[in-house]
């Protein structure tokens, strides 16, 4: 099984910044991809930032210049830095990959529990 584990969430201020991490564990033979969705009461999960292997990372309209997503391969671990943070993010983030455990095996969804990011005004 592939365990996604999210880190650095928190309360922060209007303006402020937060980075998130998530490491993925388990066996894993290859992934596709790594990112960040977000989920606000009331709404639909959307993308937040996906970043491909081998490909530049692709961002949300309402995030663009605002958040940096990255990926330290070798630890398999996938890192959202937000800064300017506005109300309107305040969601839910998730991280999500999508890996395969075996060569045979075909590339799976698989996401984290959640870490709640709230920005107040």
């Amino acid at each position: 099984q592939v365990q996604l584990v999210e880190s650095g969430g928190g309360l922060v201020q209007a303006g402020g910044s937060l980075r998130l991490a998530c490491v993925a564990t388990g066996t894993i033979i290859s992934i596709k991809s790594m990112g960040w969705y977000r989920q606000a009461p009331g709404k639909q999960r959307e993308l937040v930032a996906v970043m491909p292997t081998g490909s530049r990372a692709n961002y949300a309209d309402s995030v663009k210049g605002r958040f940096t997503g990255s990926r330290d391969n070798a630890k398999n671990t996938v890192y959202l830095e937000m800064n300017s943070l506005k109300p309107e993010d305040t969601a839910v983030y998730y991280c999500n990959t999508q890996a395969r455990r075996g060569w045979n095996s075909p590339y799976e969804d698989y996401w984290g529990q959640g870490t709640q990011v709230t920005v107040s005004s």
